[in-house]
């Protein structure tokens, strides 16, 4: 049952959402990919203003939650860096280190999770197969699409479960 007398949640994607990756898809282009240095890389990410300002206005009703396929090990710098940029606290959903499943898969499961509690107003990413499998599901949709798609990040995030 949700608890009514709490503010709903907007959850909202971290990498092409709020973050912009396009400066280490690089890493993944090459053959093995380099994960180590993708996320090594992340804490240098340019804010996306479109995402920053969702946040921001979503904060005024919503308790802001963060959903990303990052694996728990990039959690301080994933942190820092929502802290660099003004956005409100909230909680940091992360995948486990070893899991390897699709962000579909694994992103559903944790709003499925949250939505036994409480109301989700709104989920917020630009992965297209997260989007379809959360409406599917139920939930209210914006797609973030205020960045160029990456094959490789796509394939990365379907076939791999890295991010």
């Amino acid at each position: 049952m949700t608890d009514s007398s709490r503010p709903p949640l907007a959850v909202f994607d971290l990498d092409n959402t709020l973050a912009d990756t396009a400066h280490r898809q690089r890493f993944l282009e090459r053959t093995p990919r380099d994960w180590d240095g993708f996320f090594a890389a992340a804490p240098q990410d340019p804010p996306l203003a479109e995402g920053l300002a969702l946040v921001l206005e979503s904060a005024e009703e919503c308790e802001v939650v963060y959903l990303t396929g990052r694996p728990e090990r990039c959690r301080q710098d994933t942190l820092d860096w929502l802290a660099a940029q003004g956005l409100p606290e909230g909680r940091v959903h992360m995948r486990r280190d070893n899991d390897r499943r699709p962000a579909r898969r694994t992103k559903l499961e944790t709003l499925r999770r949250l939505a036994r509690t409480r109301e989700i107003r709104v989920l917020v990413d630009d992965d297209e197969l997260v989007c379809e499998d959360a409406e599917r599901a139920g939930f209210t949709v914006v797609r973030a699409r205020w960045t160029a798609p990456s094959a490789a990040l796509k394939s990365a995030q379907e076939r791999e479960g890295r991010t």
